[in-house]
């Protein structure tokens, strides 16, 4: 006589593992690391595997002689934090800053919560936010590639300069209008912005790579499009009728889609398994408030962009739309109207 097995829920298994699912994120992240580094050189290698390898190192070293328990690292989440932590700061960086960086992205917001899965905010944007406020100077000291596809140009270390974000946003400051600042930069177009941008963190030099990453996620099926098209279209709707009223003051929506972190946010932060909340209505909600918050700092904050704020504030709110946006439960009658 067969023995008939009764056990709590869920009964769904799937192949799908976080060894898996970290694998496919660090495919989907190779071509803006292939790009960063043809542009970058050396030094966009050496902030990746700084990062790496320090984030790796500082997982096991908690796992085996704080918390007294088998290691992690071999599902890869911690790999995947390096690579977004070195693709989030700027090419220049000492790789001390990377090493400060990915200690408090491992130590302090992921394994202080117990470890993936239990984490309350995303540790890579913990991590670059820490150095933004910690070390000012050296998060706005911004290098430049050596030209539009030149594979092997000079050194990082000869360009520097500001972020087409930071230049809008100083320019107005200092007076001049956004046709006038656009004027002084022809490289403002929406082709070079989007094939390669002049400047910013080391990840965000290519519009196209990121994209390109997020269809093989989208493939892959290991995101949905919720997220991601949602902040990207709130923040192309709030700029577009800011833009309309006062096109002299408010930068448009390719500007702000297609420069700062928008795209690297969006795809890869954003859509974290565990800090993003469950339901479609709740993703909703939080990537409005994303995009929202993300506008509302590049317009009227100090900073000239707000990717990493806007992901973090909202993080906090996950908890409370995973509780107000529950699905129905199986068997539930849904009341229409």
């Amino acid at each position: 006589m067969k023995q008939t097995i009764v056990s709590p829920s869920p009964h769904l298994h799937s192949s799908l593992s976080t060894r898996s699912l970290m694998r496919d994120v660090i495919i989907a992240l190779a071509p803006a690391m292939i790009v960063s580094v043809l542009f970058y050189g050396w030094r966009a290698l050496m902030l990746l595997a700084v990062c790496t390898a320090t984030c790796v190192l500082a997982e096991w070293f908690i796992t085996k002689f704080m918390l007294k328990r088998p290691d992690t690292v071999g599902d890869l989440s911690a790999v995947v934090t390096g690579i977004l932590l070195a693709l989030n700061i700027p090419p220049a960086s000492p790789w001390w800053l990377a090493v400060v960086g990915s200690i408090v992205a491992i130590g302090i917001a992921k394994m202080t919560f117990g470890g993936l899965g239990q984490n309350i905010f995303n540790p890579a944007l913990v991590g670059r936010v820490f150095l933004l406020v910690s070390f000012p100077v050296l998060m706005t000291d911004w290098a430049l590639p050596g030209g539009s596809w030149n594979l092997f140009g000079p050194s990082v270390d000869a360009y520097s300069g500001a972020t087409p974000l930071g230049i809008a946003k100083e320019g107005l400051l200092n007076g001049m209008t956004l046709p006038e600042i656009f004027a002084q930069h022809p490289e403002f177009t929406w082709k070079e912005m989007f094939y390669i941008k002049a400047g910013g963190s080391t990840g965000e030099i290519s519009a196209l790579a990121l994209i390109i990453g997020f269809t093989y996620l989208v493939c892959r099926r290991v995101i949905k499009v919720t997220i991601p098209l949602t902040i990207v279209a709130t923040v192309a709707v709030i700029t577009a009728i800011f833009s309309a009223v006062n096109p002299d003051v408010y930068t448009g929506p390719l500007f702000n889609i297609f420069n700062g972190g928008l795209l690297l946010g969006a795809i890869f932060m954003a859509t974290d398994y565990v800090t993003s909340p469950m339901t479609t209505k709740g993703q909703i909600i939080f990537a409005v408030g994303i995009g929202i918050i993300t506008v509302a700092i590049r317009y009227f904050g100090s900073y000239p962009e707000g990717v990493s704020f806007a992901i973090l504030i909202m993080n906090c709110t996950v908890p409370l739309l995973n509780k107000y946006c529950k699905p129905a439960r199986f068997g539930k009658e849904v009341k229409n109207g």
